[in-house]
């Protein structure tokens, strides 16, 4: 989608935080005559003519050349943006597109790390692999603490596994508050008529103001839970010593939850309605959860909840079944056992089993196996309902209904 090839030409230097000539055009990803063209064009508002190029208009050039790249037209793109469709970014939160950039051997100079630990830690970490060729002093730190935290003893597996939880965890933390902000205040604003001057304002005052106050929420949450889980886990050991666990496992209970009868649901209500029905189902699992246990994660309709108690997460189970009037009902299952703990997240036959029990119950129902019996509490009721073939077992699985007594 290029419009020929200048980037020789006109170098310029690099300011601190402007960029001028060509080095703008290598940033943008397209030469530099297309990059005129395109100021020419109205394309890129947020550039002044005589000025370097900023954070902001280099964000907005890289945008439109991934448009271009799938096919979209000048035409197209221009009348998106008069539309107020296309909005500049906030220069706070993409300035870490100027400034000084390294190569990937001067971040391991910098960093005391080997070439190939930081491309297996921009891999882990989610980044794209083309980010070996764009780093910046934000990177170069970020390096620095993980050889810090490797040369603390910290194991690289064990480190490994920890970026891609982050990775995973703070990327959908980005996605989520792009996404939300446009739905919620973007769209919105096109679909009142808002002059496109006005969105370009309004969307650059929440991104650059707004959003960048969560990164201290953030921080505070993580130290939060961080604290809630060693306590946890010093539990936890004691429990494994007590009963002889298995080294390399953790023995945790689990439940499955979802909706039964959600596909039928979205057929009859559309994808918006049961989008905020199951919203509501996973928000009313979270707060009712007991405290040692937590929603580990969704899928769809379907909630993968994790605790170290089995005998309170069955009480939370027959309780939640209890309070649940509207349809579409829940159905739960819980098991019990040692997993495998990795990429923070849970693996194993029992894992697959929980969900297994899960799927095979009704709506209204908990399905609980033998070993979740034997530990909860004699205040429940469990009918037998027998050695049932699960798919994917080889040998059949002893199941039960829970319920408070009389319930049935």
């Amino acid at each position: 989608m290029d419009d020929g090839d200048d980037r020789g030409a006109d170098r310029g230097t690099e300011s601190a935080d402007k960029l001028v000539g060509a080095d703008a055009a290598e940033r943008a990803g397209v030469s530099l005559s297309t990059l005129r063209r395109w100021v020419a064009l109205g394309l890129i508002p947020t550039h002044e003519a005589g000025e370097g190029w900023g954070a902001g208009a280099i964000a907005q050039a890289r945008s439109l050349v991934k448009l271009r790249q799938r096919g979209y037209s000048i035409k197209q793109l221009q009348e998106a943006i008069d539309e107020g469709r296309i909005v500049s970014s906030a220069d706070e939160l993409v300035s870490e597109l100027v400034g000084e950039r390294f190569t990937l051997q001067e971040v391991a100079k910098q960093s005391a790390l080997s070439a190939d630990a930081i491309e297996q830690l921009i891999a882990a970490v989610g980044l794209p692999s083309s980010a070996v060729d764009d780093l910046g002093i934000e990177d170069v730190e970020m390096f620095r603490h993980f050889a810090t935290a490797i040369d603390s003893g910290f194991p690289r597996d064990a480190l490994l596994q920890t970026v891609r939880v982050y990775g995973q965890a703070v990327s959908k933390i980005a996605d989520a508050e792009v996404r939300l902000v446009h739905l919620h205040v973007h769209e919105p604003m096109l679909r009142a008529g808002v002059a496109s001057e006005r969105i370009a304002e309004e969307m650059g005052g929440i991104t650059e103001q707004l959003l960048p106050l969560f990164s201290p929420v953030i921080d505070h949450l993580h130290r939060r839970f961080l604290h809630h889980y060693v306590e946890q886990d010093v539990v936890g050991h004691m429990e494994t010593e007590l009963a002889g666990g298995e080294i390399g496992h953790v023995s945790v209970a689990i439940a499955f939850a979802d909706l039964a009868g959600y596909t039928q649901l979205t057929e009859e209500v559309g994808d918006e309605e049961a989008a905020g029905i199951v919203e509501r189902f996973v928000a009313n699992v979270s707060q009712t959860l007991p405290d040692e246990a937590r929603v580990q994660k969704t899928i769809g309709d379907e909630v993968m909840v994790v605790a170290a108690d089995a005998a309170s997460l069955t009480d939370w189970a027959v309780g939640f079944q209890s309070l649940s009037t509207a349809r579409p009902l829940p159905r739960i299952g819980v098991h019990c056992g040692n997993v495998v703990f990795r990429d923070g997240d849970y693996f194993g036959r029992e894992v697959n089993l929980a969900a297994r029990v899960a799927a095979r119950a009704a709506a209204g129902e908990v399905l609980v196996t033998w070993p979740v019996v034997e530990i909860a509490g004699r205040h429940l009721e469990f009918e037998r309902i027998g050695e049932v073939q699960l798919k994917g077992f080889s040998s059949a699985t002893e199941l039960f209904l829970a319920a408070m007594p009389g319930d049935r």
